[in-house]
């Protein structure tokens, strides 16, 4: 029921461990739950009962950090029933250990109305995907830190890129292993590439990488036999030092030698390539036959094509 007058004090109102009085002896510890206690402003807070008679605070008694001194030596046969320690005045006092639960500090929308909104209470939902600037609690060694989503979200691909040879056939010499060029990224209906893309050096048919990290690249190749080759082959070669490239995938189509000229065929190949320094690390594409054959492109599609994903950081 409603009264008239201030509101009551809550204080945090501790009963001590028991003491047993010691002949000749004044001094004694206080303790709560075998832990040393000060947690009190002025003597005036203490209830002390000896021989159940009610002590004078400051006379009978003093405090002085976790130590009670009592006016005169306790004998055999006193008993100190009791220390009460009152908490102190507009003061909650220390809660004991696992006490404080989110239902005793938000419990309807009046309390929540004056509680600050970086209390960790989980009560309020968010209900869509983080800001870049929302930020995360983390343990960095035993020390609640700070984090931005941005620095923590991840899972999704990042980069991936597409190009292609349009309306540019190439002439390959027989016998000859041959940088395949004329390469431009990708135009056609619905495609956008994600992220940064490659980057094409146009003059000598290689390829660059934007960041670091795992790389997944594919090529599809379509040929045109003209000379009855009984081979033609699709190859990724990569280069870590910028200088020296080495074939490290590779897909041949193998013919029929028959005598049959102006015959098409496709190769795919593919290759994982941990990319860790993107000033070092690079591709080309090169073919090989053993006659002479075209690189055969289309006018209105990708028939000869390059794809770059990235998988993950390196």
């Amino acid at each position: 029921m409603a009264y008239i007058g201030r509101p009551s004090i809550v204080g945090n109102f501790v009963k001590l461990d028991s003491i047993t009085a010691v002949n000749g002896q004044a001094a004694y510890t206080m303790q709560n739950n075998s832990v040393n206690f000060t947690d009190y402003s002025t003597v005036n807070q203490f209830l002390v009962s000896l021989n159940s008679v009610i002590q004078s605070p400051g006379s009978s008694f003093t405090v002085s950090g976790s130590t009670l001194t009592f006016a005169s030596n306790l004998s055999t046969g006193d008993v100190i029933d009791f220390i009460i320690v009152f908490g102190n005045s507009l003061s909650a006092g220390v809660p004991t250990d696992a006490t404080v639960s989110t239902a005793k500090i938000v419990d309807d929308a009046v309390t929540a109305a004056k509680i600050n909104n970086d209390i960790i209470s989980g009560s309020t939902e968010l209900a869509s995907e983080p800001a870049d600037t929302d930020e995360f609690l983390v343990s960095d060694a035993g020390t609640l830190k700070r984090i931005d989503y941005s620095l923590i979200k991840g899972g999704g691909i990042t980069e991936a890129d597409m190009w292609n040879k349009r309306d540019s056939d190439q002439s390959i010499s027989g016998d000859t292993t041959t940088t395949v060029t004329g390469w431009t990224r990708v135009t056609g209906t619905a495609f956008d590439k994600l992220g940064t893309g490659l980057s094409y050096n146009s003059s000598d048919g290689v390829f660059s990488f934007p960041s670091t990290g795992y790389y997944l690249i594919g090529c599809s190749l379509t040929f045109r036999d003209n000379a009855n080759n009984s081979y033609m082959s699709n190859q990724i070669h990569t280069t870590t030092n910028n200088s020296s490239y080495g074939v490290v995938a590779m897909a041949t189509q193998f013919q029929t030698a028959d005598g049959s000229t102006n015959l098409f065929t496709s190769a795919y190949t593919q290759y994982l390539l941990d990319v860790t320094d993107t000033a070092n690390v690079k591709f080309k594409i090169r073919v090989f036959g053993q006659s002479a054959f075209e690189v055969d492109t289309d006018s209105d599609r990708a028939s000869c094509f390059i794809t770059s994903v990235i998988l993950g950081d390196t």
